[in-house]
C-alpha cells in the first residue's frame, strides 16, 4: 500500500472515531461532548431529569439530552448513562436499571 493511500486510511480512521466521542449538537451549535449523568437518577412521574443544564429524557433504557426539554434529542453516549435508574411511586423509590459500564462513577 502506498503512503499516500496509508494516509488517507489513517484520516478516515480518525474521523470515525471521533464521531464515536462527539455528538452533533442542536442546531447552530456544531459538535457538543455530552455531559455525563451523575452515578444514581431518581426520576418522577415523568421520565425527564435536568443536570448542568441539560436535559436528559429516558425512554425504552435509553438515555438522550438536548438544552430544552422540547429537543432535539440526541442519543447520550452508554458510557455516559448513570450506574442505577430509580423511580418515585407516590413517594417510594424503586430501583429501575443498573448499567454496569458506570460502576467507577
Amino acid at each position: 500500500m502506498s503512503a499516500k493511500r496509508t494516509m488517507w486510511v489513517g484520516l478516515l480512521v480518525t474521523f470515525m472515531l471521533a464521531g464515536c466521542l462527539m455528538v452533533p449538537g442542536p442546531q447552530g451549535e456544531g459538535l457538543v461532548l455530552a455531559p455525563p449523568l451523575p452515578p444514581i437518577v431518581v426520576l418522577g412521574t415523568e421520565p425527564y431529569n435536568v443536570h448542568d443544564g441539560y436535559h436528559y429524557y429516558y425512554r425504552n433504557a435509553g438515555w438522550y439530552y438536548s438544552h430544552s426539554r422540547r429537543g432535539p434529542w440526541v442519543n447520550l453516549p452508554r458510557d455516559h448513562y448513570p450506574r442505577e435508574v430509580r423511580f418515585r411511586d407516590g413517594g417510594a423509590e424503586r430501583v429501575g436499571g443498573r448499567y454496569p459500564g458506570r460502576q467507577g462513577r
